[in-house]
């Protein structure tokens, strides 16, 4: 925050509503600066003063009205653009040297038509790799939330934190933020209070809670106690490289702890409850990916008995905690060189914000023992990504930065699918959400298997050879999912 008085001048790119809206907030507020000029490219609004303030333009003249209209910052306030219009905006302002450029949240982020300053943020690279987000009205879909109360796993995580964002303005009673992780609860609580003090959203109850989900006790304990509606499950261990050398702690975790949640909510008698998944479920070759289509199986086969538990599962997420985009920036920040499994390696893509609110969508809409899958669109090139996350921060790849391909890691696939042979695909009524339909996987003997997972999860007496064996781990798995390799060298422990 600025002092009063602070001499910061700055551009507001678009001179419609939401533009008008934030230049009053800041006007209003009188710490963030002055706001000097809208741009627009719109001609019966260029020459006119809104709010007093001069309407310049078009777009592509901003390096030279710069010049006798100074500022330092610039935001991008216009929530309806492409990714293509962005990144046009983006281009021209840097050539106009901003020294920051903000941008207000996309459409499908916006629930009650508004949009205030503290919403705000500097614009990063996913706001122009990824494609135009697909618009959900958010106002209709969250209304199955209302007075309701909300239980979020993994409330800190990327996608956890952006349903929490979202769900702030479903008129949900209460919503509570489920997590391991005490300074991650902590920011998210901390952010939405903030959110509401300044006028998003409604007075949702926020409640952190910290705990295990791999405590079962703990969990039966507290769905009866906090008597939730629905349940929004993101709460899992996720990194490949990192639970293919602990494979039995992905197991532990994404398995045991998911089954812990279904049937504490069965027994607490909550109405909805949502799983999100991961493409790595299909096929998988890696443990998190069989974690997950165990995870999955354990939902559906709850909400084929007449509960409303569903499947929602998707691809990777731009920007998420862990993944490619992040790594990519601190390797460019230390000037290189990015590091790349495989040049011909390729992922589905979706940023975080579209990903949570099809999430919601999807989570409304089905009735119980449904799969579904988020429409990713193409697969992208892992380098043409690199490639562009370089440009953007003015680099030039291969010349400035550097490429290395350091080979696929163990677990890790060249490209992903979103449903396997078994599994076909029918659209639904909602634009990008799609509904599978599939056989019993597991060699249709969940109750079995998980019984055969336990003594390597949980000490058993009678076995104690097995007690995190990761041997008898791939062993057992593969005889569920034959995707998954016994490697001739894995050890046991």
């Amino acid at each position: 925050m600025m002092a009063q008085g602070n001499p910061n001048r700055i551009y507001i790119i678009g001179a419609g509503f939401t533009g008008t809206s934030i230049a009053s907030e800041i006007k209003k507020k009188n710490i963030f600066g002055r706001v000097v000029a809208f741009i627009d490219d719109d001609p019966q609004k260029i020459g006119k003063r809104i709010l007093d303030i001069p309407v310049l333009g078009p777009l592509e003249a901003v390096v030279e009205i710069i010049k006798t209209t100074p500022a330092d910052e610039a935001i991008i306030a216009i929530p309806s653009a492409t990714n293509g219009q962005l990144k046009r905006i983006y281009d021209t302002l840097k050539r106009a040297q901003f020294s920051k450029i903000r941008i207000v949240p996309r459409l499908s982020q916006i629930i009650d038509g508004s949009v205030h300053l503290i919403q705000t943020r500097e614009i990063n690279p996913e706001d122009l790799l990824a494609r135009s987000p697909v618009k959900v009205d958010l106002r209709q879909t969250l209304k199955y939330l209302r007075g309701k109360r909300v239980l979020v796993t993994g409330a800190g995580g990327s996608i956890g934190s952006e349903l929490s964002r979202q769900l702030l303005s479903g008129g949900a009673e209460r919503l509570y933020l489920f997590g391991h992780g005490e300074n991650s609860i902590y920011e998210i609580e901390k952010e939405l209070k903030i959110l509401q003090e300044e006028g998003v959203g409604e007075r949702a109850t926020i409640v952190p809670i910290i705990g295990e989900i791999q405590d079962r006790d703990y969990i039966f304990f507290l769905l009866k106690r906090l008597k939730a509606d629905v349940v929004f499950h993101t709460a899992a261990h996720k990194h490949v490289p990192l639970l293919e050398a602990n494979p039995v702690e992905a197991i532990k975790n994404n398995v045991f702890g998911t089954k812990n949640l279904v049937d504490a909510a069965k027994e607490a008698g909550v109405k909805r409850f949502v799983f999100i998944s991961t493409d790595k479920a299909v096929e998988p070759t890696n443990v998190y990916g069989a974690s997950k289509l165990i995870a999955e199986e354990i939902v559906l086969h709850e909400g084929k008995k007449g509960n409303k538990f569903i499947v929602v599962r998707f691809g990777n997420v731009l920007g998420s905690t862990g993944s490619i985009l992040p790594l990519f920036q601190k390797q460019i920040q230390k000037g290189g060189p990015v590091t790349i499994t495989h040049p011909e390696v390729k992922r589905f893509f979706m940023t975080i914000p579209e990903a949570a609110s099809l999430v919601l969508k999807a989570g409304g809409t089905g009735e119980g023992g449904e799969l579904y899958i988020l429409d990713m669109g193409e697969q992208v090139l892992i380098r043409e990504l690199a490639e562009q996350i370089i440009k953007f921060y003015g680099f030039e790849p291969e010349k400035d930065i550097q490429l290395t391909y350091i080979g696929l890691r163990p677990g890790e696939k060249l490209t992903e699918k979103l449903w396997s042979n078994d599994e076909t695909p029918y659209q639904t009524e909602s634009k990008k959400i799609l509904k599978l339909k599939r056989t019993s996987l597991l060699n249709g003997n969940l109750t079995g298997l998980i019984k055969r997972l336990e003594p390597i999860c949980f000490f058993d007496k009678n076995k104690p050879e097995l007690f995190r064996n990761r041997r008898a781990l791939k062993i057992i798995l593969n005889e569920a999912i034959p995707t998954i390799e016994v490697p001739e060298n894995e050890p046991e422990y």
